[in-house]
């Protein structure tokens, strides 16, 4: 057993006791979730957790934004990022912690609220870890950095807290780290090397068409077909300008046009979710949307050009191979049968743009956050598709151990990874 495996067990060794004040922190942030850029209250929990623990505390960065320093000896500094905000989705798990949380998002609606990513669980974890490192902090030297970021939802919160000045509030980094539950056996550790988490991309397309009553289609430019030449025409893109090898998904997810069955409108409104792991693949799924559009704009005799607007931009995350190695091998010290290899996933995160601006390597992994035997049971079915519910799903909820527990782990075993001397 290595220097960083002994004084990570003698850290967790804290775990029991922090065991009955976290489970109930997580029952309390399942059941008041907040959306993106309203995390006041969960921001509000994890400042006053991490000033009890001792840590120098930041607030306020990037809005909502907290950061905990604990200064600890000379050694490197390692960053632990956990996401906070919620989304606009009805809970039916029928737990008795379940949210009933109702809140006005950005747009002016009123919309249910909901954990339905695990970012409860991520919060939770990352204080179980700031706690059990600060308490034991004669077995480790250097600096450990908690910092719980909002808005992971929209795309730009991480973001928003580099531009706020985050680089100004910390020490120099060597490294970082993040993680995120995920529907797979509970207890279970996972780490993958190079891209794991893909870039995504929304457009909102405009096309423009020319109004007539239905009964005359002669005097129109009919927007639908014309949107749906382009929904026919862009699964071309994949298919046949993207190599084989290149992992693409390209989703039409949403199409409006019309308020009518008689009444041939004036414009469709396309919304479109592009996913690569590589920027020149990227770049060119980007250029082939807008000359497809454009194309069949002038094919249907368009009176005006389309119009694109690009949002919710998420970075491909690209795990630094060293890093991801480092901590890899203490998981695998650690966690021993229930840690493993993780594919790649097709979901996508912005916390990259952190180590990014900073000029840091990191690592993401994933844990396990459902039942076991639950899981088992379903992959022996077949039914793991049917039977398991995934984020964003509203009945999404991590079982609470061992994924709180597994979750704790991780963080602080992969800190001590360098931490540890």
């Amino acid at each position: 057993m290595g220097i960083a495996s002994n004084t990570a067990g003698a850290v967790l060794d804290g775990l029991p006791k922090i065991r009955p004040w976290h489970e109930d922190l997580y029952r309390d942030i399942h059941q008041h979730p907040e959306l993106s850029h309203q995390e006041h209250r969960t921001a509000t929990l994890a400042a006053d957790k991490l000033t009890a623990c001792g840590y120098e505390v930041h607030t306020g960065i990037g809005g909502t934004g907290v950061v905990g320093v604990m200064r600890n000896g000379s050694g490197p500094t390692v960053l632990m990022r956990a996401d906070m905000d919620a989304l606009p989705v009805k809970e039916a798990t029928g737990l008795p912690y379940a949210s009933t949380v109702r809140a006005t998002d950005a747009a002016g609606n009123d919309v249910p609220v909901m954990h339905a990513c695990g970012h409860d669980v991520h919060v939770t974890c990352l204080l179980g870890a700031a706690a059990l490192l600060a308490a034991a902090a004669s077995h480790w030297k250097g600096t450990a950095i908690a910092l719980f970021q909002p808005a992971e939802e929209v795309g730009d919160g991480a973001r928003g807290m580099v531009s706020d000045g985050l680089a100004e509030a910390i020490p120099p980094v060597d490294v970082a780290l993040a993680q995120h539950v995920l529907p797979a056996p509970a207890g279970h550790v996972g780490t993958h090397r190079g891209p794991v988490l893909s870039a995504a991309d929304s457009i909102r397309i405009t096309v423009h068409g020319r109004g007539a009553h239905g009964s005359m289609p002669q005097a129109a430019v009919d927007p639908v077909v014309l949107a749906a030449m382009v929904v026919v025409r862009l699964q071309t893109v994949v298919a046949r300008e993207i190599a084989p090898t290149d992992t693409v998904v390209l989703t039409t997810g949403s199409i409006h046009s019309g308020s009518k069955s008689n009444v041939i409108g004036d414009h469709a409104v396309l919304e479109l979710n592009v996913r690569t792991y590589d920027d020149s693949v990227r770049t060119a799924v980007l250029d082939a949307i807008r000359r497809i559009v454009i194309a069949e704009c002038h094919a249907s005799n368009s009176p005006k050009e389309p119009e694109f607007e690009l949002y919710d931009h998420f970075p491909v995350t690209v795990n630094d191979d060293d890093v991801t190695d480092r901590v890899s091998d203490a998981f695998a010290a650690h966690f021993g049968e229930h840690f493993q290899p993780m594919a790649a996933q097709s979901a996508s995160e912005d916390f990259s743009d952190i180590p990014n601006a900073l000029g840091v390597p990191y690592t993401y992994w994933g844990i396990g956050g459902i039942d076991e035997t639950q899981y088992r049971n379903a992959a022996t079915a077949g039914r793991v598709a049917q039977d398991i519910p995934v984020n964003h799903s509203p009945n999404f909820a991590p079982v609470i151990q061992p994924t709180l527990d597994t979750g704790t782990q991780a963080l602080v075993v992969a800190a001590l990874a360098w931490l540890a001397g």
